[in-house]
């Protein structure tokens, strides 16, 4: 069983199996946004859809903190420019930087 952890003192979000991370996504908090630098899963792992799994399960944790998202991660832009029930965690000017228009 997979599961999402925010270890606020790592300054990033884990996927853990069995108690194990075996992903992470990394950030630096900057006021109400989170600059998010870099993604990664066990090379044992990929290609499962876990890089999935761990950046739904952090940004479903940053909605619900009332935070914002600046995806520098090349990983996390590309599945909120293809979700766009995650936009919205987007500034207006990190929405246009990426294209979209107004979160729609």
């Amino acid at each position: 069983m997979s599961e999402v952890v925010h270890v606020p003192e790592g300054a990033r979000y884990e996927l853990r199996r069995d108690g194990r991370a075996v992903g992470r996504m990394d950030y630096v908090q900057q006021g109400e946004t989170l600059v998010v630098t870099h993604t990664e899963v066990s090379p044992a792992l990929r290609g499962r859809g876990l890089g999935d799994v761990l950046v739904r399960g952090a940004l479903d944790d940053v909605r619900a903190r009332g935070l914002r998202v600046r995806p520098l991660c090349w990983f996390v832009r590309d599945l909120m420019q293809a979700r766009p029930e995650y936009r919205d965690l987007l500034s207006d000017r990190d929405r246009t930087a990426l294209g979209l228009d107004g979160g729609s």
